[in-house]
């Protein structure tokens, strides 16, 4: 695959894709889902490969979810919305390599999920992390949310969902969203010393860990699948546009007036 949206690199065993739409916050469209997919499946195959690294260009942003910009009603690709969402959240837990997610600033919305759905998250201390959906008129009705109550407990999960809050990547460590936080010019050094500790270790016993871990959420894949065909249905109402005209607009959105 010719890639235009990431950066996909394999060096020393150690596979990093790398959201490559720092002029938008490393925000994805269609395109970059689908070549997400395609540069993790291609490291999964790679025997030489034994961990997975995913971040975002620049330092402003790991990731800023779905682009609001790029799409007019849908976003132009496959799957339920016109984004393939879903697939992208399956592979980074299905394939049998860890995926780290190396958070280098904003992780909002989609990227809040997906730092969330990676094996292990390590944060720069200017990182910013948290949820948008209900701000935009979207949410993530599987992964993000059930999956995210498993990671930082129902109560808190429901605070991020509901206010739309950012945290500071020191209160996403208290919170276990992440598992370290350093400073930004040791980011690097610190996601290349946790890779090159698993690279020691057996990927075989690394692969059987992963899957264990996983079966105990997998229903929650089954449910996402069926909540996105109720989100699609949303985002063709009036109520969800709202939230992503105000947001190309620059202003608050008002949803109370879709109230029936």
């Amino acid at each position: 695959m010719d890639y235009k949206d990431i950066l996909y690199v394999k060096e020393d065993g150690i596979a990093t894709i790398t959201i490559n739409r720092p002029d938008v916050y490393n925000a994805f469209r269609a395109d970059t889902c689908e070549e997400m997919i395609h540069a993790f499946k291609d490291a999964d195959f790679d025997k030489s490969i034994g961990v997975v690294v995913l971040t975002g260009a620049g330092d402003k942003a790991f990731c800023t979810g779905g682009d609001q910009s790029s799409h007019d009603g849908g976003y132009g690709g496959r799957g339920v919305i016109g984004l393939p969402i879903e697939e992208l959240q399956s592979v980074i837990r299905d394939i049998s390599k860890p995926v780290i997610a190396r958070v280098n600033g904003f992780a909002i919305g989609g990227g809040n999920v997906l730092v969330t759905v990676c094996d292990l998250a390590i944060a720069s201390e200017k990182a910013q992390l948290g949820q948008v959906g209900p701000k935009v008129g979207s949410v993530d009705p599987g992964f993000g949310t059930a999956y995210l109550a498993r990671v930082v407990g129902e109560k808190k999960a429901r605070e991020i969902w509901y206010l739309c809050r950012r945290y500071t990547a020191q209160q996403a460590l208290e919170m276990g969203m992440v598992n370290a936080v350093v400073p930004h010019d040791q980011l690097d050094a610190e996601v290349r010393k946790w890779c090159e500790e698993i690279l020691e270790k057996s990927p075989t016993a690394i692969a059987f860990a992963k899957r264990s871990f996983n079966v105990d959420s997998e229903m929650i894949r089954g449910m996402s699948s069926l909540a996105m065909h109720g989100l699609k249905l949303y985002y063709e109402t009036a109520e969800s546009a709202e939230g992503g005209n105000a947001f190309r607009e620059k202003r608050k959105p008002n949803f109370r007036k879709y109230v029936k």
